[in-house]
C-alpha cells in the first residue's frame, strides 16, 4: 500500500467480530452496521458522530478480510454511538473520487481514506476539508491537507524484501547474478518508498537484468515476469522481487510454467502466500499486522471527531509528496520465512493452523511445526 504496501483474524475472530458489532446494543445499531456494500451505505440522520473510511480495492485480500472490520471494531468500541460509512473503490481512482463527494454531502465528520491514487486524490481530499471534514491517511499518504497519517515503515519493509531475496539467494547473490524486480503501482505512494528500500540492499550485490511495474496486479505480474524469462533467459534468473504477495501469486505460476525454482520475495502476508511459502512456491513475504494499523488509525478518528488530540498516538511526522508535515505513526513490519511461520502469523492469531493447513500446504505444516 498505496505501502509502496499493507497489514490484518478469519475463522473464529471474524465471528468475534461479529458478536462484539451485535452486542453494542445501542439504538441506531441497524444503521451504523449495516456498511457491507462496496458503495457508500446509508447514513445516520445526523452525521454528527459519522466516521467515513473508504478502502482502495478488492484484489488485495487484507482490506476486506481485516482493515474494514478491524477498524469499524475499534471505532465501535470507542465510540458506541458512532456511525462508520463505508466503501470501496474497487481500484478505479475516479470511483473513489465520488465516494469521497458522497461521505461529504452525507455529512461524515472524519474520514478514513486508504488512496487508489494518492495525486490524483488531492483535490477530493482538499473539498472534504473545506467542508470541515478531518482526514486520515491510512496506509497510503494522500496528498493534500490530511490530519494524520497511519502506516507501516514503508522504506524498512522493501530493506526487508530486499535481505530475504539475498539470504534466500545464499551463494548466488553475487553482483553478477540477475534478478527479476517487479514493483507496485506507481499511483501508489508506498510503492515508491518499497523500491527505494529494496534498492538500498540489492543494489551492488546483484544485477536487476529487468525491472518492471506489476500494478499489484497478478495477472500484470506474471505477464511481466514471463516477458523477463524471454528477455534474460530462463537459466539466468536466479531471483524475483515481488512487492506484494497479490503479484507474487501471478510470478510463482509463471516460474512454475517454466519450471523455474528461486527465491520470491512478497509482502502482506495473505493467506495464499503462506501456504506457497511453506510449499516452496514463495520463500518470504512481510507481515504488517493488521489491528496495531487498523486500532492507531480508529483511535485517531475518534479523537478527531471529538476534538481530543492525537499527538500522543501520531508520534512522528511524515511529509507528504505535496509538501505538508503530517502528523504520522509508522509501525515496524516483520519479514516471515518458513521457519518463523508459527512464531508470527499463527501466534498472533491471524490465521489459525486449520486454514494454513489445507491442500498442498498441510504436508508441509508438520515440518514447519504447524499444528
Amino acid at each position: 500500500m498505496n505501502t509502496t504496501a499493507r497489514r490484518f483474524v478469519v475463522g473464529t475472530a471474524v465471528a468475534a467480530l461479529a458478536l462484539a458489532m451485535g452486542a453494542c446494543g445501542k439504538a441506531g445499531d441497524d444503521k451504523k452496521s449495516d456498511n457491507k456494500d462496496s458503495s457508500a451505505s446509508s447514513s445516520s440522520d445526523s452525521g454528527k458522530k459519522s466516521i467515513g473510511l473508504l478502502l482502495p480495492d478488492t484484489v488485495t485480500a487484507r482490506y476486506e478480510k481485516f482493515d474494514k472490520p478491524l477498524i469499524e471494531q475499534k471505532i465501535h468500541e470507542l465510540c458506541s454511538d458512532c456511525n462508520v460509512e463505508y466503501a470501496n473503490a474497487g481500484g478505479d481512482p475516479a470511483k473513489q473520487a465520488q465516494q469521497v463527494s458522497a461521505m461529504v454531502a452525507k455529512g461524515v465528520k472524519v474520514l478514513i481514506l486508504d488512496a487508489q491514487d494518492y495525486i490524483g486524490i488531492k483535490s477530493s481530499v482538499q473539498a472534504a476539508v473545506d467542508k470541515g471534514i478531518k482526514v486520515v491517511a491510512y496506509d497510503r499518504l494522500a496528498q493534500g491537507p490530511v490530519s494524520a497519517y497511519v502506516s507501516y515503515d514503508n522504506e524498512k519493509v522493501g530493506e526487508l524484501q530486499g535481505q530475504a531475496l539475498l539470504d534466500a539467494m545464499g551463494a548466488n547473490a553475487t553482483p553478477k547474478s540477475k534478478i527479476v524486480m517487479i514493483n507496485g503501482d506507481d499511483a501508489d505512494p508506498n510503492a515508491a518508498e518499497f523500491k527505494q528500500g529494496a534498492h538500498k540492499i540489492l543494489d551492488g550485490k546483484v544485477t536487476i537484468a529487468y525491472e518492471q511495474s506489476g500494478l499489484w496486479k497478478g495477472d500484470v505480474a506474471n505477464q511481466k515476469v514471463t516477458a523477463a524469462i524471454s528477455s534474460v533467459g530462463k537459466d539466468n534468473i536466479k531471483g524475483v522481487y515481488s512487492a506484494n504477495d497479490t503479484m507474487a501469486g501471478g510470478i510463482a505460476t509463471a516460474l512454475h510454467a517454466k519450471d523455474i525454482n528461486v527465491p520470491l520475495t512478497g509482502q502482506d502476508a495473505d493467506l495464499a502466500a503462506i501456504q506457497r511459502i511453506l510449499t516452496g512456491a514463495q520463500t518470504s513475504t512481510v507481515y504488517k499486522a493488521a489491528k496495531p494499523e487498523a486500532f492507531a488509525t480508529a483511535e485517531i478518528a475518534v479523537d478527531l471527531l471529538q476534538g481530543k488530540d492525537f499527538k500522543s498516538v501520531a508520534d512522528t511526522t511524515k511529509k507528504s509528496g505535496s509538501g505538508d508535515i503530517v502528523p504520522a505513526k509508522l509501525l515496524d513490519a516483520v519479514s516471515v520465512t518458513k521457519a518463523n511461520i508459527k512464531d508470527t502469523v499463527l501466534a498472533d492469531g491471524t490465521y489459525t493452523a486449520a486454514q494454513i493447513c489445507t491442500g498442498d500446504a498441510a504436508a508441509a505444516c508438520g515440518a514447519a511445526g504447524i499444528k
